[in-house]
């Protein structure tokens, strides 16, 4: 239908992506065409619209807004120019949806590639038009999948960086991620700190990354658990990828991980469960000892609150056990958390005990040397004991005709196949130490000579930490005589021990009996990163 009386038109250009609408020219250049062929015509230009979304959407909100004008002009026919078929939409049915809603609003579709008609020579050509369109939109989007797959699948990330991770060009390679410090360092503090519980809960992990200057946060600052929950679940950190909606299995990655593929798995059973400490979600810094003293008369954990007085709120701790004597009987918190300070700082060893510690440590150090060379080789074993399983369970899945039955099998090939990838990282390490015995135990030693310098600095992980180090058991407290006898970990009930040995023994009676259980105590909490 042609525009005979009032020669106005407005000019509709779309990209594909928000993307193109800064690195490309492409809707500048569908504004000029479009506005050569307006002259051509003598139509008067009244507006520009633009739209950087997917032709296959017939939604968009330029076009949206576009129609509201035309539909404004009170049943004036206006032109509608297109630069081409493929600009209105790269699908026949959007096509045809966004052809009806502009006759429907007035608008008559105009274009210096092809001559819009009634007739159905002229439908037939515009149908195929817009089906190639389609099949363009189709055929670039397969291809663009299959070489991502291909990239993929040869350990290449290809989704948008991580964050802690930034894309760089690599000569030959294409583009790679590559770690982005600081906010790599605070990622693996994150990780690390959740598989070894020092973060006990997801929510933990969210607090600690909003107290960063450095993990990038959106305006209000906050960090959502589900941010964290896709953080977690990411093997990229681990230096691997997998694509299993494309099929694409877990692979190692030509990116350099943040941490090891086994703190993923301690990840990963704590996410599912496994090994799972329990959640307490009324943990603050406001009250550290909540939950961990319990009340002296019904051995139930105190909980804790502020009081409003008359002037100033008030911390208190309190029993809330009915039917106990201290029920609703409230102790002042500094008062509570003050002996357990004294309490904290009476378990400080000597200088004489402290370099026995060191010695016990030491005696660690060379103990785990000794057996570095036995355990490489019992890693060799079960490595050929897996791989012996999986083709088992491969030979069954070729034998199996039923679909549950070969799940079944798939699953446990791919639970096999991640614990071939822990021992390989764990002979990679070699049986040679990766720093030396002093940058490996400071911590650990700090941590003996002194928990209450721990404690002191504040951090509620830290103080977590402490409580579940040095004591075997939770506190008993009565509000009349104070803490009763604490249970110790076994590291303190040694030096303790010690404590009453003869002055001038190097290595009293009793030492070497206590070894053991000490050098099984440190080996765990230093696999586990808990001192």
């Amino acid at each position: 239908m042609p525009v005979t009386e009032n020669r106005f038109a407005v000019i509709y250009c779309r990209v594909s992506s928000i993307k193109q609408t800064t690195a490309g020219d492409g809707l500048r250049s569908q504004e000029t065409r479009c506005r050569e062929f307006a002259r051509m015509k003598n139509y008067e230009v009244l507006h520009v619209f633009t739209d950087d979304v997917s032709g296959s959407k017939a939604e968009r909100p330029g076009m949206t807004a576009m129609l509201a004008y035309i539909k404004k002009r009170k049943g004036e026919q206006t032109a509608v120019i297109i630069d081409d078929v493929s600009r209105l939409a790269r699908g026949l049915d959007a096509h045809l949806q966004l052809r009806a809603k502009i006759l429907k609003a007035g608008g008559v579709l105009q274009s210096p590639s092809i001559e819009f008609g009634e007739d159905p020579d002229s439908i037939m050509v515009e149908n195929l038009l817009a089906t190639v369109a389609q099949h363009q939109r189709q055929k670039n989007g397969q291809q663009t999948k299959n070489r991502m797959r291909a990239r993929l699948q040869n350990g290449y990330h290809v989704f948008q960086a991580p964050v802690g991770y930034r894309y760089e060009r690599v000569s030959g390679r294409g583009k790679m991620l590559k770690r982005d410090e600081p906010v790599a360092s605070v990622i693996i503090e994150a990780l690390e700190g959740y598989a070894s519980g020092r973060f006990e809960t997801q929510a933990d992990v969210m607090r600690f990354l909003e107290k960063s200057p450095f993990f990038p946060k959106p305006a209000a600052g906050r960090v959502t658990n589900e941010r964290v929950a896709v953080m977690l679940k990411q093997p990229v950190y681990a230096g691997y990828i997998e694509a299993p909606e494309w099929g694409v299995s877990l692979r190692p990655g030509q990116h350099e991980g943040l941490i090891s593929f086994e703190t993923y798995k301690q990840i990963q059973d704590r996410l599912n469960g496994v090994n799972r400490l329990p959640k307490r979600r009324n943990l603050n810094e406001d009250f550290p000892l909540r939950g961990f003293v319990l009340c002296c008369d019904c051995d139930t954990p105190l909980t804790a609150s502020w009081s409003t007085g008359s002037h100033a709120r008030y911390p208190y701790y309190l029993c809330r056990k009915r039917g106990c004597p201290s029920y609703g009987k409230s102790i002042r918190r500094d008062e509570l958390e003050a002996q357990f300070e004294t309490l904290l700082q009476s378990v400080q060893p000597t200088e004489r005990l402290f370099k026995v510690a060191t010695g016990m440590f030491r005696q660690l150090w060379d103990h785990r040397l000794e057996q570095a060379e036995n355990h490489a080789k019992a890693l060799g074993e079960q490595l050929l004991k897996i791989e012996k399983q999986i083709g088992q369970f491969l030979d069954r899945i070729v034998s199996s005709d039923v679909p549950s039955v070969i799940s079944a099998y798939e699953r446990k090939v791919k639970a096999l196949e991640e614990d071939k990838i822990v021992i390989n990282e764990k002979r990679a390490i070699g049986a040679k130490p990766v720093s030396s015995f002093d940058d490996t135990v400071r911590t650990a030693l700090g941590f003996l000579a002194n928990p209450w310098n721990i404690w002191a600095g504040g951090r509620l992980e830290d103080r977590r930490t402490v409580l579940k180090l040095a004591f075997t058991d939770r506190l008993r407290y009565d509000r009349e005589k104070g803490f009763r006898t604490a249970e110790m970990s076994l590291p303190f009930k040694v030096l303790k021990r010690l404590c009453g040995a003869e002055e001038g023994m190097a290595r009293p009676k009793g030492f070497e009996p206590l070894t053991p259980r000490f050098v099984v105590w440190c080996s765990i909490q230093l696999s586990y990163g808990r001192i």
